[in-house]
């Protein structure tokens, strides 16, 4: 999309009223002759003006209009106002949302799977880049297929990790990683491989029917964190749905280390995924929401 066309404005129909001059970020519309123009191409086409023009004068070409369209529920277009909004409900939510590490074999609907995704990209992000990228794995022999590679990572690292030589060599050269991995993972990781290849038990994805993979495509200002914020949307909206989701870290960190698992999922080697979320239909349930470790509150008041 061109910078110049990021904004179109209906002049017949502009009143003038300058909401739209209020709420950009960039300061790329102005009042011009009595009507918005956009005089900046700095636009990030957020939509704030698309969302507060109170005639429909304003239009964002870039923004899709089948991203807010949703299959397995209503998706409600009125803005709620800060505070229009139960907030013990929706605490109630995030708190109810746990990770979830036994599934049915029921399959999730590709048409939810579909939907998390739209419910994902209702997250902030940096410059409103929104360069995020989602890659679903619709069925469980999808899940299935990725296992396998997933597991020859870890086998090749735990190989590696049980020779103290080379941990210790690599930790002299200020490469400690591998000699860290073997204190925390080495043992969980080889009891997990071990029962994968004797019974097949699946401890990466615990039998969930599908998977969601969040990245972002490179240039994002803060690509990680908008890829995380659009992850717990995912989470909370599944819990909506009657999913259950669990983060899988340790498929995050085998396509992190070795570019064979990331193209064996379908994705370009010049994205970098930061979540995978396993979903299923959740064989478990609790009576009541689980209590926190308790934090520490700082406070800074300036000088």
């Amino acid at each position: 999309m061109e910078k110049h066309n990021a904004v179109l404005i209906n002049q017949e129909i502009c009143t003038g009223c300058g909401q739209c001059v209020l709420v950009c970020p960039t300061k790329s519309l102005s009042l011009v002759g009595g009507k918005a123009r956009m005089t900046s191409l700095e636009s990030i086409s957020c939509g704030h003006c698309e969302a507060v023009c109170p005639v429909n004068a304003v239009r964002v070409p870039l923004l899709d209009d089948d991203m807010g369209n949703c299959e397995t529920f209503l998706f409600e277009k009125r803005w709620l106002r800060p505070g229009h909004f139960d907030l013990s409900r929706l605490v109630q939510l995030m708190a109810s949302r746990r990770s979830c590490r036994n599934y049915t074999a029921q399959p999730v609907e590709r048409a939810a799977l579909e939907d998390l995704v739209k419910i994902g990209v209702t997250a902030p992000s940096g410059t409103n880049s929104q360069l995020w990228t989602f890659t679903i794995l619709p069925t469980r022999k999808a899940v299935e297929s990725l296992i396998p590679v997933i597991v020859g990572f870890y086998s090749h690292l735990n190989t590696m990790a049980k020779k103290a030589v080379v941990r210790r060599g690599l930790k002299l050269i200020g490469k400690g990683e591998l000699d860290e991995y073997y204190r925390l993972y080495y043992r969980q990781i080889r009891d997990g491989l071990a029962e994968w290849e004797k019974t097949g038990k699946d401890r990466l994805f615990h039998g969930a029917t599908a998977a969601i993979i969040v990245g972002s495509k490179p240039g994002a200002s803060c690509p990680a964190e908008d890829a995380l914020l659009a992850t717990q949307n995912i989470l909370l909206a599944a819990h909506a749905m009657g999913l259950g989701t669990c983060l899988v870290g340790f498929a995050v960190a085998a396509m992190k280390n070795d570019p064979k698992v990331q193209l064996a999922a379908g994705i370009p080697g010049g994205e970098t995924v930061y979540a995978v979320i396993a979903v299923g239909h959740p064989e478990e349930s609790y009576l009541k929401v689980a209590r926190r470790k308790k934090v520490e509150l700082r406070y800074f008041e300036g000088e």
